[in-house]
């Protein structure tokens, strides 16, 4: 088991893609999280991560291994531009360790610092207890429920709650 103390989280350089794209298509692949259908190949994360604001891993810096990431872009555009959406990855192996909550307090950092007033996130699904808990935990605001408005990997639905947080 990881010792959180021993790990760090830092905007992500060239050298630490392949191992986010491996982290972020075990999250596409298990359907139960982000609304991607389609894996990336090492090529297209370049192309993915290098389009966000900011993105950042989370590593052990005993043994350099990248654990998990965010991705950090506007949700919406123009008038509605200030305001940030993330998307967060744990590896399956290192879940439970609180990664996801220093991922997630990063990224309100980082959301502040690149002048964003206010972050939404779209589709938490209901199924992803954990999740949902941390964001509440840390202050977030539930917007809502739009019933049915994931479809998991299997065919069947789950509801997806709307959060909000003022930066």
């Amino acid at each position: 088991m990881i010792d959180t103390s021993d790990m760090i989280v830092r905007r992500y350089g060239a050298d630490d893609v392949a191992r986010m794209v491996d982290i972020w298509n075990e999250i596409i692949d298990e359907g139960i999280a982000f609304p991607q259908e389609d894996l990336l190949t090492e090529e297209r994360g370049r192309a993915f991560f290098a389009a966000q604001t900011y993105c950042a891993v989370a590593e052990d810096i005993k043994s350099g291994e990248i654990l998990g990431l965010y991705i950090l872009h506007p949700n919406n555009v123009g008038r509605c531009g200030h305001i940030a959406n993330t998307s967060y990855a744990v590896d399956s192996r290192s879940r439970g360790m609180h990664i996801g909550e220093k991922l997630v307090l990063d990224s309100l950092l980082q959301g502040r610092l690149h002048g964003f007033k206010l972050m939404q996130f779209n589709a938490v699904v209901d199924s992803n207890i954990h999740a949902r808990h941390l964001y509440e935990r840390l202050g977030f605001h539930k917007l809502g429920v739009i019933p049915a408005g994931f479809r998991l990997k299997d065919g069947s639905y789950d509801d997806i709650h709307l959060y909000y947080i003022e930066l």
